[in-house]
């Protein structure tokens, strides 16, 4: 009988070399070295040479921190994509990207820099953001490398890089050529923790408590004479608005032209609103019974006017299509300065766009009992006033989905300020978009269709930012009166900021001023010698030029020392709910 140590001699045993431990944590880094050493990647682009190509866009992280499981994530199925193509036979190069600008970056950079701040300058800020962009680029590489993730990590695309950056302002001159590229007060999302604009792309939609109110504004337009029943009686118009706050800022009640309208006599008082909702808002305030005495379409009623409830201030009645008689009072409450529907209905009746917030989201100086108050702040004190004036017919609280901001995650508000925007119907661009969007075979097959509609009913793209790190608008502004919202960054400006890297789109000719001052009176020193470039901040003053004068140009090498406005891949903004 065999000895029992013995016993395992005398099995017939396959002999191996690989290890009964996994021990990855080892062997992984091992087995990427050997990769990076033999030069993997290059050489499996050299084998697909000639063959289909297939490239995959990299939508780049933000550089601004370790990677965590969303960006791993991301990345990993974007290489499993690319590696299964390339065993297809197909020629499958991947250059990975970072998103170097924004307020990604120059938030994380504010709370290193804490009080110190204050005594920098711009160009200094702007180094730190580039410092600090440049370090999470080289922590993100090592980390995606670790996960085996294979591309031209030496060679990746840096969204501040004097190439990209010039690439950019090459297309936004284009723009400024074809005249999509404007100037413009509009309402946009603003961010009151972040002070900027944000981009549609920029919100993150969640539930949200807001106040809900229903106010009586005193009719001041007689229509006694073309209703007799309502002759001497005292008539109100009903609005419903979640946003109190707003109110300060009414300058119109929008009706639908082809809704029925009813002047219902309830409490001895008379309350216009829409027909089909009379019993419903009536029971919401209380009103147990009502007795119509007019009935009448919303187009009747266009041009006719009530008082604002506090202010001493007219409210015009205008005509929209939006109005909807879902909730409500069918009677819409309308401030130009704070709503993207408001806004347009506003530029079609020549109505002021007014918005008295500033930058951190507190009314200005000239709102009489509420300046300084945040806007959010502000809606206890509002809806207090009211119901001790008797204007406020019943207030309560809604949980609704509402827009925040997607880095703070504070909730936004819609604002007019004077910001830079791309036309999407100026020179067919909409329509382009279109046609293109159904060259594309789209998987699932529904998301042509979802962003189809997205590009249809968008409005124009705000492409400005109130920050210091990012990719500079090039405007010319006039140092006598200001007026620069015709004008265009010349290549020849660009070219000096990024030398060789910027092309000409179409003519050689100087920026055309539409400032009348400065087209009768140029001084000797030729075509543009009086203007200057400025930053675009919205709400501030513009910031020193940094080239052009009447004696000579100087440049400061850094691109991004030229102007605090960014350009943004976002969008624009949606109508206030």
């Amino acid at each position: 009988m065999a000895d029992k140590q013995d016993v395992k001699n005398t099995l017939n045993l396959p002999q191996t070399s690989f290890s009964m431990k996994a021990a990855l944590a080892q062997k992984e880094p091992e087995m990427i070295l050997k990769w990076q050493t033999i030069g993997l990647y290059d050489k499996i682009l050299k084998k697909r040479e000639g063959r289909p190509p297939f490239v995959l866009h990299d939508g780049p992280p933000y550089a601004n921190g370790h990677i965590h499981l969303g960006t791993a994530l991301n990345k990993l199925l974007k290489d499993f994509i690319v590696k299964t193509k390339s065993m297809q036979g197909f020629l499958a190069p991947y250059v990975p990207g970072w998103d170097c600008h924004g307020l990604p970056i120059e938030i994380h950079v504010d709370k290193l820099l804490g009080d110190k701040k204050k005594d920098m300058s711009l160009i200094e800020v702007r180094d730190e953001c580039r410092k600090y962009a440049m370090k999470f680029i080289d922590i993100q590489r090592e980390e995606f490398t670790r996960l085996g993730v294979m591309g031209e990590w030496n060679e990746p695309y840096l969204t501040m890089n004097p190439e990209y950056e010039g690439e950019v302002l090459r297309f936004l001159a284009a723009f400024f050529a074809s005249g999509n590229a404007y100037k413009g007060k509009r309402p946009v999302h603003w961010c009151l923790h972040c002070k900027t604009a944000l981009a549609e792309a920029e919100i993150e939609y969640k539930d949200h408590k807001s106040p809900s109110v229903y106010v009586r504004f005193p009719m001041v337009s007689d229509m006694s004479k073309k209703y007799p029943a309502l002759a001497g009686k005292k008539t109100y118009v009903i609005i419903w608005t979640t946003t109190p706050w707003t109110l300060p800022a009414n300058m119109a009640i929008a009706f639908h032209p082809e809704s029925e309208y009813a002047a219902a006599e309830m409490n001895g008082e008379v309350y216009i609103l829409a027909k089909r909702l009379l019993p419903i808002v009536a029971e919401e305030l209380g009103f147990k019974e009502f007795k119509v005495l007019a009935e009448f379409h919303g187009r009747e009623l266009e041009g006719l006017k009530a008082r604002h409830p506090w202010i001493d201030r007219e409210s015009v009645f205008v005509l929209a299509d939006y109005v909807t008689l879902e909730d409500g009072t069918g009677c819409v409450h309308t401030a130009p300065g704070h709503g993207y529907d408001d806004y347009m209905t506003g530029m079609a009746y020549g109505i002021e766009i007014y918005a008295p917030v500033d930058d951190e989201g507190k009314f200005v100086p000239g709102v009489e009992r509420y300046a300084g108050m945040t806007v959010f702040k502000a809606n206890r004190p509002i809806m207090d006033d009211m119901k001790t004036a008797g204007s406020l017919l019943k207030e309560s609280e809604i949980t609704h989905s509402y827009p925040h901001c997607w880095r703070c995650k504070h909730p936004v508000i819609f604002r007019a300020t004077e910001q830079w925007f791309i036309s999407l119907d100026v020179a067919g661009l909409r329509s382009k978009a279109l046609d293109e969007i159904r060259k594309v075979t789209w998987i699932p097959y529904w998301g042509q269709e979802r962003i189809a509609t997205m590009v249809a009913g968008r409005p124009d793209w705000c492409i400005s930012r109130q920050r210091s790190w990012g990719i500079p608008i090039p405007a010319f502004t006039c140092e006598d009166c200001g007026n620069g919202s015709r004008t265009r960054p010349s290549s020849a400006a660009l070219r000096i900021f990024f030398p060789g890297k910027v092309p000409t789109p179409g003519s050689r000719k100087a920026p055309v001023s539409s400032c009348r001052l400065e087209q009768s009176a140029r001084p000797a020193g030729g075509p543009g010698s009086s203007r200057r470039m400025t930053s675009w901040t919205s709400g501030s003053n513009p910031a020193p030029a940094t080239i052009s004068s009447a004696s000579g140009t100087t440049c400061l090498g850094r691109p991004t020392s030229t102007s605090k406005a960014t350009t943004s891949t976002g969008a624009g903004s949606k109508a206030r709910s």
